[in-house]
């Protein structure tokens, strides 16, 4: 008995009289992949725990005394602010190296609002009490001065300082051009008069070494203030965005047509608005200087009052208005097909109308990915151990080295270096787990990389099994499932998840070197050698086109998986020949709906993003009452900008992903039938309409020739059921 021969890749399929749509005895897929990615999700999880039990995340938000205790927890709690004996001290180049000063710190309950020195301190009992709160134990009665600085139990002086990000600074302030402290031009350091301004170079070091904290922090406590408010943002793009997906299930024709409008409107508006303010700036002093002598600036809003930023915004605007203008021009006779094409993604949709809803699905399970992946990198990140190191302020062999508190008194190193300190330098960690924490941290960014382009994966493959389900039907009312959604996810997992775990393991891969490409570009930013930065700007060039091309293809494979149940690998060879035998139409057609589909995308995001500008920065009357008071307003409107546009993807997928099932089921069903009453087609006759209407133009030799019977020779007949065969 012969065997049958299956087709070559790049050939069309063959006539199959029992192929009734997607398949429903399937078998599974790609299992080795899928054991392999089970093994890996259990390590994932045992990652977790890892640094659950290690890990401690408030290494990050507390300051840290000496002793490696934070300061406002456990038993300090009512000493939430770390005070340097010698802020002086802080002037040296290790700061800026181990990010720590080489002088005592304690934590204290408030900054000294008082300039004394030891000596002067010791002598008044009021003034002693006040003087012993910053000590690190009490030094008692008996102890003498000399002693007590010996054995660094009270700092030799106070400055008058204030709080700053739970630190004590020195109050620094400014008479004409001197520097003062305490309104005072000199302070006693306990053995001579020092001038106000040795203080600087201290707290320039200190605040460097916490420059990036306190922008962090500034940032947490925006979101802190905001995040009620940007929720309710976000929740405006989901209702605009369901409201956009409904009107185009009904009114596809008006709705793309009201689309491509508001977004000229809206970019125009842009314009405008950016042009207003770029007037109104003229005659304001300091706001002609350029964005290159203003440099960096953590504060955001400073950049609004320059009149460069307002014409850098003008002419972004308008590059893009004009791009949308041009693009609308010539493909004006292309959109109309496209919008023939959104009207049938519309029907089916209709039939299946909780797909509006499972991109919610998908925000969840992507949630959940990202919460772990964010939880387990903080408790890595913080799952070292307090390293003491000795520090000494004159000349030592042990300097720098690491030490044992707890006996370093009786230490050599003690005996050798009599005015060395055991201090707190760093967390980190000498066991094998510290050694290799890491590849922990690579791994938990490989996972989540892999865990979300599996998720993403699976609402494409789910998406497009339930839209198959509808193309395939001869009836839709009497053929389709009666839950295709739900009968295309379990289909999916139960049959397909080693091929999913496949594709988005190929796709993380990418990504991953990606990253590690960046993260070389970072390094080598200093770097002066051309070829070197030449050839890894080409590698990062090579590496973003190849993941595009990989989610391509991915996409159009989990939809072949989907309709024949075959593994990714064959899937992803009959997508891709598929395609390239359809290739015009996919450029014509396909692409120019994905285009109108960005229109709304850009839309939804323009609208939020307006209200938002408008509510946090208060330059609307209406809102200023109701909108919270931040550091920076620009944190909430980015974070609304970026989660709408999510939001609207998530929504606008379902309709991409209707289109694109239904163009490769088209095309299937042109190379498997001819439209005779032996074998009919499948598609609907407004679908055929629609994608044959440029039937000549946009048809390739190999394509309609092989599927249809030659050139010139038109054998649509009527669409048949089944029952009528």
């Amino acid at each position: 008995m012969d065997m049958e021969e299956k087709p070559k890749y790049g050939e069309p399929k063959k006539f199959d009289p029992d192929f009734k749509g997607p398949i429903q005895n399937r078998g599974c897929t790609d299992i080795v992949c899928c054991i392999f990615f089970i093994v890996a999700i259990v390590g994932y999880v045992a990652v977790g725990i890892l640094a659950w039990t290690h890990g401690d995340p408030r290494k990050v938000i507390y300051p840290t005394d000496s002793m490696g205790q934070y300061c406002g927890q456990g038993t300090l709690e009512k000493k939430p602010l770390l005070f340097y004996f010698n802020m002086m001290k802080c002037a040296s180049p290790m700061v800026l190296l181990e990010f720590q000063c080489p002088t005592p710190q304690v934590c204290v309950e408030k900054c000294p609002n008082r300039t004394m020195t030891l000596v002067t301190a010791i002598g008044d009992k009021q003034d002693w009490e006040y003087y012993r709160s910053f000590c690190r134990e009490d030094p008692g009665v008996k102890k003498s001065v000399p002693q007590i600085l010996q054995e660094k139990l009270c700092p030799a002086y106070l400055i008058s300082s204030k709080p700053f990000l739970q630190r004590c600074f020195p109050s620094l302030g400014k008479k004409g051009e001197v520097i003062t402290v305490g309104d005072q031009e000199t302070f006693n350091d306990g053995e001579k008069i020092r001038d106000a301004k040795d203080l600087v170079a201290g707290m320039k070091n200190a605040t460097v070494v916490m420059e990036g904290r306190q922008v962090a922090m500034k940032i947490f406590e925006d979101y802190t203030k905001s995040w009620y408010w940007i929720l309710i943002c976000l929740l405006i793009a989901v209702v605009l965005s369901l409201i956009f997906i409904v009107l185009l299930r009904y009114l596809a024709g008006i709705m793309v047509w009201v689309m491509i409008v508001m977004v000229i409107a809206v970019v125009a508006y842009g314009i405008v608005h950016c042009s207003v303010k770029y007037v109104s700036l003229k005659d304001t002093p300091g706001a002609n200087i350029t964005l290159q002598q203003l440099g960096f600036q953590p504060d955001f809003s400073v950049y609004l009052h320059i009149r460069q930023t307002w014409l850098a915004f003008i002419i972004i605007l308008a590059i893009l208005e004009f791009i949308i203008i041009i693009l609308l021009i010539f493909l004006r006779n292309r959109i109309r097909i496209a919008v023939e094409l959104m009207k049938e993604a519309s029907r089916a949709v209709g039939y299946v109308m909780s797909s509006l809803f499972y991109p919610i699905f998908t925000f969840f399970l992507l949630t959940i990915v990202i919460a772990y992946w964010g939880v387990t990198a903080v408790f890595l990140s913080t799952s070292s151990e307090p390293v003491y190191k000795v520090f000494n302020e004159t000349v030592c062999p042990h300097a720098r080295e690491t030490c044992i508190p707890e006996n370093f008194t009786l230490s050599k190193m003690k005996t050798d270096c009599p005015q060395s300190e055991c201090l707190f330098a760093f967390y980190g960690g000498e066991t094998p787990y510290h050694k290799y924490l890491i590849f922990l941290q690579f791994y938990n960014v490989f996972l989540f990389f892999w865990c979300a382009n599996f998720v993403t994966a699976l609402g494409q493959m789910t998406l497009a099994g339930a839209f198959a389900s509808y193309y395939w039907a001869p009836n839709k009312t009497k053929d389709m499932p009666a839950f295709p959604l739900c009968a295309s996810l379990g289909r999916s997992l139960r049959y397909h998840t080693g091929s999913l775990a496949f594709g988005s393991l190929i796709l993380a891969i990418v990504q991953i070197i990606r990253v590690l490409l960046e993260y070389i570009d970072h390094k080598l930013k200093g770097a002066q050698n051309k070829f070197a930065k030449f050839l890894l700007c080409c590698m990062k060039c090579c590496f973003w086109c190849l993941e595009k091309f990989i989610k391509f293809l991915n996409r159009n494979a989990y939809i072949m998986v989907a309709i024949y149940g075959k593994n990714f690998c064959r899937s992803a060879c009959d997508a891709f020949f598929l395609l390239m035998r359809n290739v015009i139409r996919v450029v014509v057609l396909d692409k120019v709906t994905d285009f109108i589909l960005f229109l709304g995308k850009l839309l939804i995001v323009g609208l939020v993003g307006i209200f938002a500008f408008f509510f946090f920065s208060g330059h609307t009357d209406a809102f200023k009452g109701t909108a919270p008071s931040l550091h920076y307003y620009w944190v909430p409107i980015l974070t609304v900008l970026v989660g709408s546009y999510f939001i609207a993807h998530g929504f606008f997928s379902v309709y991409a992903m209707c289109v694109d099932t239904l163009f490769l089921c088209f095309c299937e069903d042109l190379e498997r039938n001819d439209g005779s009453a032996s074998r009919p087609y499948y598609m609907t006759t407004e679908l055929r309409d629609i994608l044959m209407k440029d039937a000549d133009a946009a048809q390739t030799p190999t394509s309609r020739d092989m599927a249809i019977g030659g050139p010139g020779e038109e054998r649509w007949q009527p669409r048949t059921t089944l029952s009528d065969v």
